[in-house]
């Protein structure tokens, strides 16, 4: 049986923009997941919902702008009441996050730590027993002395590919920085590795979400499922 993983992805992503209220400032995630979350709060906002997004992407602002959903930034709004985004991989029971393969990492988690509650919507195939299973932690670093930075980051025990967008062009953030994928044989301590991999010069941000999410709403063929942090 094949599984429409974009209509899993719609179905949870309706159903974490209910938790949207009137009034709210509300952060716009970036990725496959997130674009459904956007298109749908643009739906609410044409029936006259009245928020104000603040986007984690040029790529989520364009998508918010085209919908007419209002847009501001920190300048504006230091608190966030809440933002939905994707995950690229959760860790069942801690709901600890990889985040970053669409290379939105750094405002993401910026726009994460200024919110009241992050939920986090993916399909099934998102859930792993541990943190590193299928997916790289990505690691955002700055152009200059990269190759040092992976260096360190290999003493931490991680295996760094620097990121490209084109077979000769490195991908290239919106805040203009590099990104190394790291794969780690295993990761026993997400928070230890989290720090330790921010204590690296040269390092701007990991995809590392550790004890950030409130709730991540799940879709599967058996439909959608609310899973809190501490849960079996």
């Amino acid at each position: 049986m094949t599984v429409d993983r974009d209509a899993l992805k719609r179905t949870a992503a309706l159903r974490a923009i209910d938790y949207v209220e009137d009034g709210m400032v509300v952060g716009l995630g970036t990725g496959s997941t997130a674009y459904f979350v956007v298109e749908g709060l643009g739906a609410r906002v044409a029936d006259g919902l009245k928020i104000t997004g603040i986007p984690t992407s040029e790529r989520t602002a364009t998508q918010a702008r085209s919908l007419h959903i209002p847009l501001a930034t920190f300048a504006e709004h230091q608190q966030i009441d809440l933002t939905i985004d994707g995950a690229d991989e959760v860790e069942r029971g801690s709901l600890n996050l990889i985040k970053g393969l669409g290379g939105a990492l750094l405002r993401e988690k910026i726009v994460a730590a200024a919110s009241r509650q992050l939920i986090i919507v993916v399909d099934q195939e998102k859930l792993v027993g541990r943190l590193g299973e299928h997916t790289p932690v990505p690691v955002e670093v700055t152009q200059f002395g990269w190759q040092a930075t992976a260096a360190r980051l290999t003493q931490l025990g991680a295996t760094p590919v620097l990121r490209h967008a084109a077979e000769d062009h490195p991908f290239i953030t919106d805040g203009g920085n590099y990104i190394l994928d790291c794969r780690f044989a295993r990761i026993i301590d997400p928070a230890m590795l989290e720090a330790d991999i921010g204590r690296i010069v040269g390092v701007v941000e990991s995809g590392l979400f550790v004890g950030r999410s409130a709730a991540v709403i799940v879709a599967s063929a058996g439909g959608v499922e609310v899973l809190k942090r501490g849960a079996a």
